[in-house]
């Protein structure tokens, strides 16, 4: 049995889910979620406690099994807590801004890039630290939203200017070494 997909869910406090054959909807704090699952996977309540099952070995439902529990893990951790993903910015004169609930950033064109946020993600920019940090109860949109951002403009291997992710390594190339053969 996947060691993953045997796993309960506690359910916290100020979370409430509602099931209904494969549909779940999950209600927090910090917003609210409704997905529906394979019914080749029972899911089952009780005691605060979610517990997802298969009927058989059956290699479909195998594959199921843990991604399920950990789909509906993250939506009952992102009513109650949310998700945050850390980007960070390195080059001369590149800088972040909020202008209202708009992002622009200033990354070496000749422009402002104008970011608008998705419904139910929010950014917090940190001048000093050099972060963009993009805030969510949706997993899914929060990774999404983050590698938007960061494909407007990808590190350069060369000098590391660029948006990264906090944490992520850069792979560096050499540049030109001393004067070529003629």
């Amino acid at each position: 049995m996947s060691r993953i997909g045997r796993l309960p869910i506690t359910i916290p406090a100020s979370v409430k889910v509602d099931l209904s054959g494969s549909s779940v909807v999950v209600k927090g704090p910090k917003g609210e979620m409704q997905r529906t699952f394979s019914p080749l996977i029972d899911i089952a309540m009780e005691n605060g406690l979610i517990t997802i099952t298969r009927r058989s070995d059956n290699p479909a439902e195998r594959a199921l099994h843990g991604t399920t529990r950990a789909v509906l893990n993250n939506m009952v951790r992102g009513v109650s807590a949310g998700f945050t993903r850390i980007l960070e910015w390195d080059g001369v004169g590149y800088r972040a801004e909020m202008s209202g609930p708009t992002l622009m950033l200033y990354m070496g064109y000749s422009h402002p890039v104008k970011f608008e946020p998705p419904q139910g993600i929010s950014f917090e920019v940190d001048l000093k630290a050099r972060q963009i940090k993009v805030n969510g109860y949706d997993k899914e949109v929060v990774g999404q939203t983050a590698a938007e951002i960061r494909e407007i403009r990808p590190v350069e291997p060369y000098l590391g200017k660029g948006l990264h992710y906090q944490g992520e390594k850069i792979r560096r190339k050499a540049g030109k070494s001393g004067k070529g053969k003629k």
